[in-house]
């Protein structure tokens, strides 16, 4: 390769780099305005009464976006013996328990027809060997609850199947929880979950996460930073490959 195509393909890639920088700079205000809409949404929302939830037929069109962080209110009841554990990692509890362990979905049937799965909160690992006492107790009489609805937690490519022999599941999908429990019937595509327990109880609610990392400015300004530096070492570059050769 001559001198000449590798100074024209330095050229070219430093420029090309200068235009990743700009892109990634504007990825990143983009995600300043979300996180901060997304902030500003759950402030808004954490504070309003508990309202009921959108009715059956409603669910299959329903955005995520409409009911997340909404505080909702729901009468039915426990689906005795259905609970399915979703392994998590705790780690910035309110509680007193943290750390590698399941969050409790168990499905409650709706008066109104439907299932809604209820995120009741965290167990440790060693507290999920018995199955039994974590589920709810069963009453004839329909029960109401109340907590934060969250949209469905979708499932990555490198997101493991169930374990069905023990009731595991990776995450919080309702279409996926109930197949795992095997919930027959409209499930809502959204979740609940239930405000803090008592302390020491278990399962520990209350755990929804409401605070948010918001880095995406400075992030911003390091790549708007790399793009602006960039093109200035390739000019000062440039301008030495065109001097005279030293005698």
């Amino acid at each position: 390769m001559s001198h000449g195509i590798r100074t024209w393909a330095f050229v070219a890639l430093m420029l090309a780099l200068t235009a990743l920088f700009v892109v990634l700079g504007s990825w990143q205000l983009q995600r300043l305005g979300e996180k901060q809409a997304l902030i500003a949404t759950v402030a808004e929302r954490l504070d309003d009464p508990p309202v009921p939830l959108p009715p059956v037929a409603a669910w299959p069109g329903l955005d995520g976006a409409a009911v997340d962080y909404l505080p909702m209110a729901a009468t039915g009841h426990y689906l005795d013996a259905s609970t399915v554990l979703v392994f998590t990692s705790l780690g910035s509890s309110r509680g007193a328990y943290s750390g590698p362990g399941y969050w409790v979905l168990t499905p409650f049937a709706l008066e109104s027809g439907g299932t809604l799965f209820v995120n009741r909160g965290f167990i440790p690992q060693e507290a999920a060997e018995d199955r039994a006492a974590l589920e709810p107790e069963p009453s004839d009489t329909p029960l109401t609850i109340a907590g934060i609805g969250r949209r469905a937690e979708p499932a990555g490519a490198f997101t493991p199947v169930a374990d069905t022999a023990n009731g595991i599941e990776w995450v919080r999908d309702p279409a996926r929880l109930a197949t795992l429990a095997g919930v027959e019937g409209p499930v809502a595509p959204f979740y609940l979950d239930l405000p803090a327990s008592p302390a020491g109880e278990l399962p520990q609610g209350g755990e929804t996460v409401v605070e948010f990392p918001n880095n995406h400015l400075g992030y911003a300004y390091t790549w708007f930073g790399f793009a602006l530096i960039t093109p200035i070492l390739l000019f000062f570059w440039v301008r030495r490959q065109r001097r005279p050769p030293t005698p």
